[in-house]
């Protein structure tokens, strides 16, 4: 009698449709929070580089609980905690706001985004600081403003130094979505859960998540060396 196969591999092609239902959930959660986490990080960027000074110091413990403590405590945190907040303000300032008809993912929007928006600091920092003083000095020779020489100086330059590591954040900041299900989000990990439960092939389940995550990780990587290649096309090459 032959031996019995260690994995099922029926029930892996049967469960990948299913499973793969988190991929829009786990891209939303990673786009969404990328985009107001880089907001949050240029700010932060800005406000260490001019030293401002209340908030300097403001920030300076923003970023280090953000990455001093664990992703998955942030995320119970906002998951019981904004809940928490919101309807305590209810009952102060009379509001009639359905706090139980918040979707969970929305807490999850704003706690990556805090996140991520203290890793990307750093990043956008440094990116800034790589451009030469010169060219902002003369941009202002000509006549431009502030906001002018930076937004068609300074970000330019500094998006194109920043790209590497905001491409490898991001990447990053999609497989730490993985921790979502954690409040009940059905992302890919979550849906892999409750297929598995069904049938109890969880080793199964979480190999099937674990390859669609490197499915799209390695996409992401690719899109993103095509990316960096197209944008420095116009650089000489040094002899």
């Amino acid at each position: 009698m032959p031996a019995r196969s260690i994995l099922d591999f029926d029930f892996m092609v049967r469960s990948f449709p299913r499973i793969a239902r988190g991929i829009p959930v786990s891209l939303a959660i990673a786009a969404v929070a990328f985009f107001f986490g880089a907001l949050i990080g240029l700010g932060i960027a800005l406000i260490k580089i001019r030293r401002i000074p209340v908030l300097l110091r403001i920030v300076g413990v923003y970023t280090s609980f953000m990455r001093g403590t664990p992703l998955l405590a942030q995320i119970f945190l906002c998951y019981y905690g904004i809940p928490m907040v919101l309807r305590y303000l209810n009952e102060i300032y009379a509001w009639n706001l359905n706090v139980s008809a918040i979707p969970a993912i929305v807490f999850m929007y704003f706690c990556f985004s805090l996140n991520v928006g203290a890793y990307l600091s750093e990043s956008i920092r440094a990116a800034l600081l790589s451009v030469p003083p010169g060219q902002t000095e003369a941009a202002s020779s000509l006549g431009m403003t502030d906001f002018q020489v930076f937004l068609r100086i300074t970000l330019p330059q500094a998006a194109l130094v920043a790209l590497p590591n905001m491409g490898n954040t991001f990447i990053a900041l999609l497989k730490d979505t993985s921790l979502a299900f954690a409040a009940s989000v059905p992302e890919i990990i979550g849906q892999a859960k409750i297929t598995a439960a069904r049938s109890s092939n969880f080793i199964e389940a979480y190999l099937v998540a674990a390859l669609l995550y490197w499915l799209i990780c390695f996409t992401l990587e690719r899109l993103l060396i095509l990316s960096e290649r197209r944008l420095r096309r116009h650089e000489r090459k040094l002899p």
